[in-house]
């Protein structure tokens, strides 16, 4: 159930959890939509709605966050972590107030790891919730992060999958050969990179041309797997 769908009475009572999507409104590249984080983590959402018998409410999309270090492309949008915090801390409290107690945010963008990561420890500890952050490609098998990159085949496969018509197959070459094979500038073990532009000109890092629609539904399923056994265990844990 889409909570901004529904009338104030038709809300569930108890529903077994409460999925919150956050994104990103930042360039995926010169073939990929700003939205990719928000349409991603939304999606993850209603599959695993659809998935389970189980009562899930889907919270409306949370769109910009942690994302300066994409500033340089035309588009891009971002707050800072204190102002992200605040908005997503009070968009929870606002969830709980009404009883509901299990929260998972769902992540797109990893950039917003940190500081979701640090805000779901302190509302657990401070409200009568538990809280917790579920950023959907970290939990993608090895061979498939390793082609995660940004903009990458995996981002760029997951779109395919969601909204073909949002990639602009016209500019995969160019994303390709004018980007980066790995995010960032490493000396050693280190990334003196700060922004995105240091070390990418299209924006992308890896090869989008290898992207599938197939591959797409096979990582966002995957996903959608692992966030039913969390929400399992968020109900393990209420009991």
């Amino acid at each position: 159930m889409q909570l901004a769908e529904l009338t104030w009475d038709a809300t569930p009572t108890d529903p077994e959890a409460v999925l919150v999507p956050v994104g990103s409104t930042e360039q995926h590249g010169p073939h990929a939509p700003l939205g990719t984080d928000t349409y991603t983590a939304g999606e993850v959402a209603h599959r695993a709605a659809d998935r389970t018998d189980q009562e899930l409410l889907i919270a409306p999309s949370i769109p910009v966050g942690v994302a300066a270090e994409h500033r340089h492309f035309r588009g891009s949008m971002w707050v800072s972590a204190d102002t992200f915090q605040a908005y997503v801390g009070e968009a929870v409290e606002a969830l709980v107030s009404h009883g509901w107690c299990r929260i998972v945010l769902i992540n797109g963008h990893g950039g917003n790891v940190p500081a979701l990561e640090i805000l779901s420890a302190e509302l657990t500890r401070a409200l009568p919730a538990r809280v917790v952050t579920f950023t959907w490609f970290d939990k993608l098998a090895a061979a498939h992060r390793q082609q995660m990159g940004h903009g990458g085949p995996i981002e760029t496969a997951a779109m395919q999958a969601i909204a073909p018509d949002l990639i602009d197959e016209t500019q995969m070459e160019s994303a390709a050969t004018e980007g980066a094979d790995r995010w960032g500038r490493w000396v050693g073990r280190t990334n003196i990179a700060v922004d995105t532009h240091e070390f990418t000109d299209s924006g992308a890092v890896g090869d989008p041309r290898t992207a599938s629609a197939e591959m797409g539904d096979a990582v966002l399923e995957a996903a959608v797997e692992e966030l039913l056994t969390v929400v399992d265990a968020l109900g393990d844990l209420a009991e």
